[in-house]
This record gives structure tokens, sequence and C-alpha cells, in this order.
């Protein structure tokens, strides 16, 4: 069912003032430079979207995601016409609970002892829940892993309030939150093991199309769509989403084709027509390839860490029959998802982060960063 929303400002602050959020759920101070103390009992917490686990669970799931957005109600309907054609069962509830098997084993094998839990945003299990349970099991400090790689408001700040509204909802205080303190992980567009698995994925997309295009092939990214004054905030200097995508899809294709061309693209686009979002859409893009003379496409999704629903009924069927339609030869190819490097790489973040060093971007976010102001409300 829908939740209850409790306020995660503290009276008299605003949202992108000091204390930062990073700053406020890791008890009031910055994320520190220094290795964690001896002794403190700690969690690896991977936090996600969260997806329905049936046909009843679908209207209330999306009310949850869109609330407060003003979607019409035909918009919700059509986007729940998705899930239900999936039995009403989003795959990246499966796709993470396979992510926090891989990460365990990952740990073990690591020689890291810690305690790894899952909680989402939006459908259960809610991540107040996992928070009352981590304080239950007495753990004092979490380290966050959000399934998103990247800078923006829904991909890194807005994770920062789903820790701060978690804390708050143990005592009904801002203020005053309870439970462990927290610190998010960084940005990991970059890491090592996430370009291999990207890069792996999409040389294996390649290989899949027929020899004679196959060179000619056009390289096409994809990441979901965000509007306009939401890119324009994220990161410290703004614009850090799209920076953070190309350099990300460059990396890729370089480990796979070095020099290829490569285009960015957006996908997934759900505001009213009326808010700019980001631009080229994925089939608008394949209708001016195809325009231009290209002959073959593949599509690599390094917005995405697992194939969940919007890459798999976005790509492989809505830009699959856009580009069947068009005579393209089309390849998408897969997402990190449990690829062992990539694994690899998540492990290898959450080391540094106890080892101390510098916080990076993602941890150590600033007050102002991706904030997104509110729309006044209407006056009558």
């Amino acid at each position: 069912m829908p939740r209850a929303i409790v306020d995660i400002t503290p009276a008299g602050q605003r949202p992108d003032e000091d204390p930062s959020l990073a700053a406020r759920n890791n008890g009031g101070v910055e994320p520190s430079s220094a290795p964690a103390p001896a002794g403190r009992r700690e969690a690896l917490l991977l936090l996600s979207f969260g997806g329905p686990e049936g046909h009843d669970d679908v209207m209330p799931f999306l009310e949850n995601v869109t609330r407060g957005r003003g979607i019409p109600r035909e918009r919700l309907e059509e986007v729940a016409e998705h899930y239900h054609h999936f039995g009403g069962v989003s795959p990246i509830n499966d796709q993470n609970k396979a992510l926090l098997a891989a990460l365990e084993d990952g740990l073990r094998s690591a020689g890291i002892d810690l305690p790894v839990y899952w909680g989402n945003r939006n459908w259960a299990p809610y991540v107040e829940d996992v928070w009352q349970q981590m304080a239950d099991d007495g753990i004092e400090h979490v380290y966050v892993l959000a399934t998103s790689a990247y800078a923006s408001f829904s991909g890194c700040r807005q994770y920062h309030e789903d820790v701060a509204r978690a804390r708050a909802a143990m005592t009904g205080d801002a203020a005053a939150p309870g439970g462990p303190t927290a610190e998010k992980l960084p940005h990991y567009f970059d890491a090592e093991g996430f370009v291999r698995a990207n890069a792996d994925a999409l040389a294996a997309a390649l290989d899949g199309l027929p020899d004679g295009v196959r060179d000619g092939a056009r390289l096409v990214a994809t990441a979901h769509s965000i509007p306009d004054v939401m890119a324009a905030v994220a990161g410290p200097d703004g614009h850090a989403y799209e920076a953070e995508l190309e350099a990300a899809a460059r990396i890729v294709v370089d480990r796979v084709a070095p020099g290829r061309p490569v285009d960015l693209v957006w996908q997934s686009r759900s505001g009213p027509p009326s808010v700019p979002w980001l631009e080229p859409d994925v089939n608008d893009h394949l209708r001016a390839l195809a325009e231009a003379g290209e002959k073959a496409v593949v599509l690599f999704p390094v917005g995405f860490v697992s194939d969940h629903l919007e890459v798999i009924w976005d790509l492989d069927n809505e830009a699959k029959e856009t580009a069947e339609e068009l005579g393209l030869a089309f390849a998408r190819a897969a997402t990190a998802g449990t690829h062992p490097a990539f694994v690899g790489s998540l492990v290898e973040l959450l080391a540094e982060r106890r080892a101390g060093g510098e916080p990076r971007l993602g941890t150590n976010c600033p007050a102002n960063c991706c904030f997104v102001p509110p729309r006044p409300r209407p006056t009558s």
C-alpha cells in the first residue's frame, strides 16, 4: 500500500542548506576520510527502487512512485499494463536478490565480515522497515549501495533522502533521527568492473549481428531520461548526469572498438508533454539513423545496472519493434547485472570507504547537490 511520507527537513532548515543530507545521515558530521572505527557494528544495505510482486500490487506501487507528481491516472494505467504483461511482477526484485547473493559471496571472498540487507524506496521491503530491523540487530553504521551509478536527483540525492526518511521515521523527528548512521557509497559509473561488464555485454551484442553489418553498426548508449530542470542541477556544478553518462559510454566503447562513434540517447520518459525532458528519445533516434542510411544498431543501456522492466519493455519491445519497422538490424546489450567484475568493483568500493580516503561525490554531496526546488502550488 502507499506509504505515508515523513518530513526529513528539520524545522528552520531548508533542504538545500547545511548540514547536508550526507552529514545528517552520518550523525551530523561529514563522512570521514579516516578508517572505520574498530569494533563498530556495520552493515551493507542494497537500496533500490522496488517493484510489485503481483497484479494487485501494481497500482499501489505506481501510486507510491508518482506521489505528488500530478501524473494522470490514464498514464498510470498505461504503465500498469507493462507490469501486467509480466504477471504483475517486476523483474527488478529477483535481480536485486541475485545481486544480494553475489555481494554476500564477494564479501566472503574478500574476507569482509558484514551482514547485507536489502531495502526499497517504493515497495516492500521498505527502507523504513529495514532500518528498524538493522537497529534491532544492533547495527551502528550502514554503507548504502544504491542501484544507480550516476548523479541526479532520482539517481543519488533521492537515495540520501530515503535514508534520512528512514532514520526520521524511527523517532518521528527529523531533527533527532534514530537508528544506525549511514553513508552512501560513491558513484561507480567509471569503476573498472562496471566498465568491464558493460564492455563484455557490448562485445557480445556486436557479435550477434550479421557479418555484413557488424563493423558499421551504430553504437547507441541509452539511459533514463530526466526533466531538463533536474539535469541542470545534477552534481555540484550541474549537468553531471549527462557528463557521467557520456564518459561511461565513451569508456565502454573504447574497450570494445577504440575510437568508434557512440551516441547517447534517452528512454522511459514519464512526464507530461509540457515539461521538457532530455532528448532525443531512443525511438526518434532510430528513425533519424535510418533516414541517414544506417543499416544496423546496437543499444547498450549503460544508464542501468540490471535488466528491469524499463529496459525489457522500452528496448526489447518498443525500440526493437521500431528498428524492425525501419529495416535496421538490431541488437541489445545486457546490463551489468551480477557480472563478477561488477560485483567485485562494488566490494572494492565498500572496502575503500571502510579503509578511509577522501569521500568522493555520491558519498559526501554538498547540501544543494541535485536539489530540485519544489514547484509552487497553484493558488485558487
